[in-house]
């Protein structure tokens, strides 16, 4: 069944988050047509009425080859060489270790119990990717985003070990590269993205980089 067409209004040239709708919506559909179009759900903590949906006016991309390692993660990575890292083996263990994840200066988690079954669902339909870190059988770190606009969009990591969460950034960037993509969307920079090399571009920029690889078909997972 074609994914159902939703008329998206145009950003609040006024707001810098780029607020588009607010609404309850996550069906799969919704979120499946917002990835498309550079849109994403930003949920309040604080705010129960209903879901901002946003395109920022700066968006936040790490290009591979601007990637940086620095001389302390490639540490970590010999010596946590024995890390097993897999993909899509524990989708929801994963979201739920990222909603449970203290985050300092935050009211709260904005991975809600509906954000977490939407996403759950999502990942159900082969839009939503999760990448584990394991030590043993122990699950140790992970992230996820959504692929649902031929990009990989990070949402969200978490990690019990050091640098764990890092670790499966470099991961997921090997194996996005071995699919011929280039970049990944991180929606918002932040202190550890910038120190690995990912800058802001404009809005415009964003949305002609993702039609350009929604053109491009390519199958990431």
């Amino acid at each position: 069944m074609p994914t159902p067409h939703f008329i998206w209004p145009a950003p609040d040239p006024t707001d810098a988050f780029g607020l588009v709708a607010l609404d309850r919506d996550l069906s799969p559909e919704r979120l499946i047509s917002a990835y498309r179009h550079g849109i994403f759900p930003w949920p309040d903590s604080m705010l129960a009425a209903a879901i901002p949906w946003v395109c920022p006016v700066r968006r936040a991309i790490l290009e591979f080859k601007a990637l940086h390692v620095p001389r302390n993660l490639r540490r970590s990575q010999r010596a946590r060489s024995a890390l097993r890292f897999t993909h899509d083996t524990t989708f929801e263990a994963v979201i739920r270790a990222c909603a449970a994840s203290a985050r300092p200066g935050q009211r709260g988690t904005w991975i809600t119990p509906p954000m977490i079954a939407a996403y759950t669902e999502l990942h159900r339909q082969g839009h939503a990717h999760s990448v584990e870190a394991w030590e043993g059988e122990t699950l140790v770190a992970g992230l996820y985003g959504v692929t649902a606009g031929g990009v990989f969009t990070g949402e969200s990591m978490f990690h019990h070990i050091d640098d764990g969460s890092k670790l499966c950034v470099l991961h997921l960037i090997a194996h996005l590269q071995q699919r011929g993509a280039t970049w990944i969307d991180i929606q918002q920079l932040t202190p550890h993205f910038a120190l690995l090399g990912a800058r802001e571009i404009p809005r415009s920029e964003f949305l002609e980089r993702l039609a350009a690889e929604q053109k491009m078909g390519r199958v990431l997972f």
